[in-house]
């Protein structure tokens, strides 16, 4: 029984599959081979299924095939495009989902691996490891509103030691027209994208790769996107008149510039900190405004987080804060994507079967998190919806 159908009798156990099939309807016309159509409604189906590791071999023993052969080719050698299924993707997430004060969040995440063939791999840092590891980066876009929270797109970060490697990226397939970006450059890719299509949100939120980065930044307030990014405690900002650190422009404040605020309700309760505010220069645009926002724990006051905000003038505080909160939700999905539909659990080395898989795994979390949805507000009694 797949993670969406577990807990439900026969006729919940139809209903999810019943909307399984909704969802691969959906991408089906991107394959163009009814053989590769039907193995991806499969492959969708085994990523949701019970399976102790999602890699060739058991998703292959879970689809009744006699060896990997089948789902290799799936991701490495059949003719659909990854990038066609991910725009299905967003569209069904935004669908189920969205809504105009949704929220756009960037983030990226690691993949252990051994060896120096899995495109983009060499020792970096890795934040699921907490150091320096030998890994592959993916950036990717999430999206949290008040209905639930699953991805809308990915990329692959190739490091500078791959992008000028002419053999290393012929040997994994890297396309001649992919360059080496920074991850805050991959970020303005997918939200152009999002933003191309109209996808409904209100604010962008991310880490302090993007917020110390000066370029993401101008370019949202030019978009007039409103954004809460975390820095770093040395950021530089500018404030009446000269340059100064986060932490001391933070630092200076009074003790009654700082009030109790909740983040959003977590596992133990409401996430309430001490949040202060502090109005920057004014921002390029007529009516809107820049803030320094820090966070500080309440149990540990040397513990304290910096964000760089820009909204509309008069935007309130607690605005400003339900936003920084909403980061974790992307955190959370990368460990529900791991955890429940094998998001990293992959095993192949090159660069159009990584996006595949990749691609393939978002969509079923999507699912899951469509599914958790409805159940939350009720629908659909006799469906998927109880399991989520």
């Amino acid at each position: 029984m797949t993670a969406a159908g577990r807990g439900t009798g026969c006729r919940g156990i139809a209903g999810w599959r019943a909307e399984l099939d909704a969802l691969h309807a959906r991408i089906a016309p991107r394959f163009r081979r009814p053989e590769v159509r039907e193995r991806a409604r499969r492959y969708l189906a085994g990523l949701l299924d019970r399976v102790e590791r999602k890699n060739g071999w058991q998703l292959a023993e879970q689809l009744g095939e006699a060896g990997p052969h089948g789902v290799q080719r799936l991701l490495n050698a059949a003719r659909w495009d990854a990038d066609a299924v991910r725009d299905d993707l967003r569209a069904y997430v935004v669908e189920h989902l969205g809504e105009p004060a949704g929220v756009l969040v960037v983030d990226e995440t690691g993949f252990l691996k051994k060896g120096t063939k899995s495109v983009g791999v060499q020792r970096q840092y890795s934040g699921t490891a907490g150091r320096r590891e030998n890994c592959q980066i993916g950036v990717f876009l999430g999206y949290a509103s008040a209905k639930g929270r699953t991805f809308l797109d990915r990329e692959l970060y190739l490091p500078r030691e791959w992008a000028d490697a002419p053999e290393r990226r012929r040997e994994a397939g890297v396309p001649a027209g992919v360059a080496f970006a920074t991850k805050p450059e991959l970020a303005r890719r997918m939200l152009e994208r999002a933003f191309a299509v109209g996808v409904p949100a209100g604010w962008v939120t991310a880490d302090e790769i993007y917020g110390n980065d000066g370029d993401l930044r101008r370019w949202l307030e030019a978009e007039g996107r409103a954004y809460v990014l975390a820095v770093a405690c040395n950021h530089p900002i500018w404030h009446a008149g000269q340059q100064e650190r986060a932490d001391a422009l933070v630092a200076a404040l009074p003790g009654g510039a700082w009030g109790t605020l909740s983040a959003g309700a977590g596992s133990q309760g409401e996430r309430l900190y001490d949040w202060a505010c502090v109005r920057l220069p004014s921002a390029s645009g007529a009516g809107t405004a820049r803030w320094l926002l820090a966070r500080r724990s309440r149990s540990e006051p040397t513990d304290l987080a910096y964000f760089r905000a820009f909204a509309p003038l008069g935007t309130p505080l607690g605005d400003l804060v339900r936003v920084a909160g909403r980061r974790w939700a992307i955190e959370e999905g990368f460990e529900d994507a791991k955890g429940l539909v094998g998001l990293d659990q992959y095993e192949v080395r090159k660069w159009t079967p990584w996006y595949r898989h990749i691609t393939l795994a978002l969509l079923a979390h999507a699912y899951l998190e469509v599914t958790r949805a409805r159940a939350n507000r009720g629908e659909d009694k006799r469906g998927p919806d109880r399991a989520a």
